[in-house]
């Protein structure tokens, strides 16, 4: 009986690989071993910036509507806005907030004397 090898199969994979890290620096790119490892890596980077971009937009919507907030009056803080938004139950959440800060500052403007007030 003749002997089989995975020949066929193994180029592809390789393959794949190699055109999945194109771009990669020095031999990550060229080199099977250290490009499969790279690509490991990639794929557990990109895990990680999924959970990473979330909280990325958190924290810019929070700085928009602290700027937004300063905008209007230099002593009114973001911290004393969300303060005061749970205690009138206004539930609104960061992302709307943000939002209408950015698009439309006069809303934002009525809401925030609304709720200050």
């Amino acid at each position: 009986m003749t002997r089989v090898t995975n020949g066929p199969a193994k180029r592809a994979r390789h393959k794949a690989v190699l055109n999945r890290t194109k771009g990669f620096r020095m031999s990550k790119h060229r080199l099977w071993k250290v490009a499969h490892e790279a690509y490991l890596h990639a794929l557990d980077y990109s895990f990680q910036g999924r959970k990473d971009r979330k909280s990325n937009f958190r924290t810019l919507w929070i700085v928009r509507i602290n700027a937004a907030l300063r905008a209007l009056d230099t002593t009114y803080t973001y911290a004393k806005f969300i303060n005061a938004m749970s205690k009138k139950n206004v539930i609104l959440d960061r992302k709307v907030l943000s939002d209408i800060a950015v698009t439309d500052p006069s809303t934002f403007a009525v809401l925030a004397k609304q709720i200050n007030g």
